[in-house]
């Protein structure tokens, strides 16, 4: 009975959404489908980049498959043990699972804003540059910049699981999240101090705000570059190549700022979801919808495919 205690005190309740299971199996049926389509969806583009010869070679290309594979891990650190919680009632999960799911969801999350940095700037290479660009942007040279945004990513993730490690649980360890997320996990330790809070949101927003800046920058000089091109053809063609970079940098931002701006509430969770769930599937599709050269890739794959089978 003694170990048993000891074991039960090491988990955490991860409430998620308590309803009815009606509703537990519509929860079930919509997340699974949107898991299963942004994993295909993100898949996609990644196998269509990597076996396209002239796609793998173009800069913007490079980092979008980066972006698709990050997606496909950043929607798996959280939807699979939610899945597996709905369907069967059993919503705990231990102390070292429960950091070890903060340490990814805000390595992959930290990842997607340097990557949507490094994309600004090679969008800024490509419109204020465009002489240049080749040779400014080689492939070898992406695939660096790639590789250290995953670096960044994940070395940044540290600078809060570290805090996440030190705190107790006096009382009850219940999430109301679907998730393990460092807020809920500060506003039920024992030890929860202001120092303590001031270093998380100091860590979190120095990372976010420091990518924030570098994308900006780079939207300030695409903006006046487009703005000084003398026919306004000539400015919407310039504009329509980053339309789709900087609706993912809205959205993103925009919805982690607002999570993290303000004090805990009860739409948390929906907001969550929206940029946990909603936003990797969102961003395939925005990339890929009005882009012909994916979509002319897309068809010469597929055509190969179909002359192969048969």
């Amino acid at each position: 009975m003694k170990s048993r205690n000891q074991s039960e005190a090491g988990m955490f309740i991860l409430l998620g959404f308590p309803s009815s299971r009606q509703f537990q199996l519509l929860f079930f049926g919509i997340f699974f489908a949107v898991y299963i389509l942004t994993i295909a969806a993100n898949m996609l583009i990644v196998g269509i980049v990597t076996l396209d010869c002239t796609l793998k070679k173009i800069p913007m290309y490079i980092f979008l498959s980066h972006f698709s594979f990050l997606e496909i891990w950043y929607i798996t650190s959280t939807v699979p043990k939610m899945l597996v919680d709905i369907m069967t009632d059993n919503n705990t999960i231990s102390y070292n699972g429960c950091l070890t799911q903060v340490y990814f969801f805000y390595a992959l999350g930290f990842t997607e804003l340097f990557f949507l940095s490094v994309m600004a700037y090679d969008r800024y290479l490509a419109i204020c540059h465009p002489l240049r660009y080749n040779t400014l942007t080689t492939p070898n040279l992406c695939q660096q910049m790639a590789l250290w945004s995953w670096i960044c990513g994940f070395l940044s993730s540290l600078l809060l699981v570290i805090p996440s490690s030190k705190l107790l649980f006096c009382g009850p360890r219940i999430i109301n999240h679907f998730f393990c997320d460092s807020i809920p996990l500060l506003n039920i330790s024992c030890n929860q101090t202001l120092p303590t809070d001031v270093i998380y949101y100091a860590f979190a927003w120095i990372i976010i705000l420091y990518s924030l800046l570098l994308t900006s920058m780079s939207y300030v000089q695409i903006m006046r570059a487009v703005y000084c091109l003398p026919s306004q053809l000539g400015r919407s063609k310039a504009f329509s190549t980053c339309v789709s970079h900087l609706t993912v940098v809205l959205t993103f931002y925009g919805t982690i700022i607002f999570m993290y701006i303000r004090s805990s509430t009860k739409v948390d969770k929906v907001v969550s979801i929206f940029y946990a769930v909603v936003i990797p599937l969102i961003n395939p599709l925005v990339y890929t919808l009005r882009n012909r050269d994916f979509h002319a890739a897309l068809k010469k794959n597929l055509s190969i495919s179909i002359i192969f089978c048969n």
